[in-house]
């Protein structure tokens, strides 16, 4: 299985490449890949102040979640992740150190949404087995394989810029509550943006993937472990948000 890096050097693409198509990226199923992680169609539009992501799959959408292992040393996320063109900035990183992406995440050996309470049960620390969503900022760690992607890690002593929804983990990782629906074969996030702008004339892809927790539990401590597919094939962030005017 090829990691998000092993795709991007071998096209040879890179990410803020001008790009032509269609809005939406349509993808051929894959009998190779799961269903529910098998991606047919990716899409990011604007309605108003808010950007709707959403990922249609061959199969019913988020059947499938991690086994519980009791330990956060080695286990495991699943996640729908839509890899964009967008500056960290543009939602309170630090600016220029990675690439920005929104993900849909079920883990269930660990919680990192602390603002939170998705089951209702009163515990906002033992939700993370739920679908939630966070931004991430991903970039190279040959720690995590040859040609591996991570979440950026904060080492020690730095204090970058962060979101105020910080979880307070040593990564660059937001947990802002954006609840996902998923119903039937679609993932849908709706995001609201003060200044809609810059995601108006931002490219994206749509990525499945498996993510696991590193042995060390830090530097690195997220790694992008199975890439299970790509939405464009090559990562070349072929999409194209659709404004409401393009309706």
């Amino acid at each position: 299985m090829k990691t998000l890096s092993q795709i991007l050097i071998a096209s040879g693409v890179l990410l803020l490449a001008p790009t032509v198509g269609a809005h939406p990226i349509s993808s051929k199923p894959d009998k190779k890949v799961k269903a529910t992680f098998d991606m047919v169609k990716t899409s990011i539009r604007v309605e108003g102040n808010l950007a709707v992501f959403e990922i249609e799959t061959s199969a019913k959408a988020g059947s499938s979640k991690p086994s519980k292992t009791g330990k956060l040393a080695g286990s495991r996320v699943f996640s729908y992740v839509w890899p964009t063109s967008l500056n960290p900035s543009e939602v309170g990183f630090e600016k220029d150190t990675g690439i920005l992406s929104l993900a849909v995440t079920s883990h269930p050996d660990f919680d990192d949404t602390p603002l939170f309470d998705e089951n209702g049960d009163g515990n906002t620390d033992n939700d993370g087995g739920l679908w939630h969503s966070h931004w991430v900022v991903l970039t190279p760690d040959e720690a995590c394989g040859p040609k591996a992607l991570k979440v950026r890690d904060i080492p020690e002593g730095q204090k970058p810029k962060l979101p105020l929804t910080w979880p307070g983990l040593p990564i660059f990782i937001d947990s802002p509550g954006y609840s996902p629906v998923i119903k039937g074969k679609t993932v849908k996030v709706k995001v609201p943006f003060q200044d809609i702008t810059a995601v108006r004339n931002a490219k994206f892809d749509g990525v499945t993937a498996g993510l696991r927790v590193n042995e060390s539990v830090h530097s690195p401590l997220l790694c992008v472990e199975n890439v299970f597919k790509v939405a464009s094939g090559d990562l070349s962030l072929p999409g194209k948000v659709e404004s409401e005017a393009a309706k």
